[in-house]
């Protein structure tokens, strides 16, 4: 069984709205005002050796997908299969554009039976809706959250009223002299 790892840039507030660009109010803010350190940033190296998919809900693959794709960086990323969840997302918008890969699920059933396939993890990142609907589901096994000194005050939150309780077991922290804090939890079932 494949377990599914939510990987997310997060405030202290638990803002995970537009962190690199974006039309929210504050887009960009994991760039503004903190001090860029590398080895904060080294878990997205590693998530790239580890994962074998990446999930995504509508609004967010139609963000990354015209820009990921002329990312060096996320070679990796580009190579591996993706999956976007969606009930109103045409095929043909995933299997004509630029970007290798790239399939429709349309239920969650869909998803939990991906996870039950043979293979390594499959990574969601963004998608902050689609994350509630999979906690909801069952269907997360684990987060990687870098964790911003910042509070925004507004935007998409990805612990949303009424998503239900989840327990949860720390992985693996690190702590950076920016003053962003990495945490990996494993969820408790």
């Amino acid at each position: 069984m494949r377990p599914i790892v939510v990987t997310e840039f997060i405030s202290l507030d638990g803002v995970v709205d537009s962190p690199c660009d974006g039309e929210y109010e504050h887009a960009g803010w994991t760039f503004k005002d903190i001090e860029f350190v590398p080895e904060a940033y080294a878990v997205k190296g590693r998530e790239q050796e580890e994962a074998s998919a990446l999930l995504l809900g509508r609004v967010t693959f139609e963000e990354f997908a015209p820009v990921w794709p002329t990312m060096d960086d996320f070679a990796t990323f580009n190579a591996m299969p993706k999956y976007v969840v969606s009930r109103t997302l045409d095929d043909a918008a995933v299997t004509d554009i630029d970007w290798a890969d790239c399939h429709v699920l349309r239920s969650l059933d869909e998803v939990a039976k991906l996870k039950e396939a043979d293979g390594g993890p499959i990574l969601v990142h963004g998608s902050a809706a689609l994350v509630q609907s999979l906690l909801a589901a069952g269907l997360v096994d684990g987060f990687t959250l870098l964790e911003f000194p910042v509070v925004l005050g507004s935007g998409k939150r990805l612990w949303a009223d009424g998503i239900g309780r989840t327990n949860l077991r720390l992985r693996n922290t690190e702590t950076y002299s920016n003053g962003i804090r990495l945490a990996e939890f494993d969820v408790v079932r």
